[in-house]
């Protein structure tokens, strides 16, 4: 029944990243957003997407991962004998 940390940090991080990659692409072109030549909150936008994309799925992942400190005979079932 543990929290899995995973799950609300993968939410934060791919809301923000989704928020600061919209906004990165809504100014993109506009005068003093890019001085550098590369539009830097389209690319810390999708940075931030995929790590909380990866976190989601990490997470996702170990859900369905059976229990590791399960005896082997619990996975089975009771035997029938």
């Amino acid at each position: 029944m543990g929290l899995d940390l995973r799950i609300p940090v993968g939410t934060l991080f791919a809301l923000i990243g989704a928020l600061l990659a919209a906004y990165g692409g809504a100014t993109l072109g506009e005068p003093g957003t890019a001085p550098t030549g590369v539009p830097i909150n389209l690319v810390w936008g999708f940075v931030l997407l995929a790590f909380g994309v990866a976190m989601l799925a990490l997470a996702r992942r170990a859900r369905r991962a059976p229990a590791r400190h399960a005896s082997p005979d619990a996975r089975h079932g009771p035997r029938v004998t």
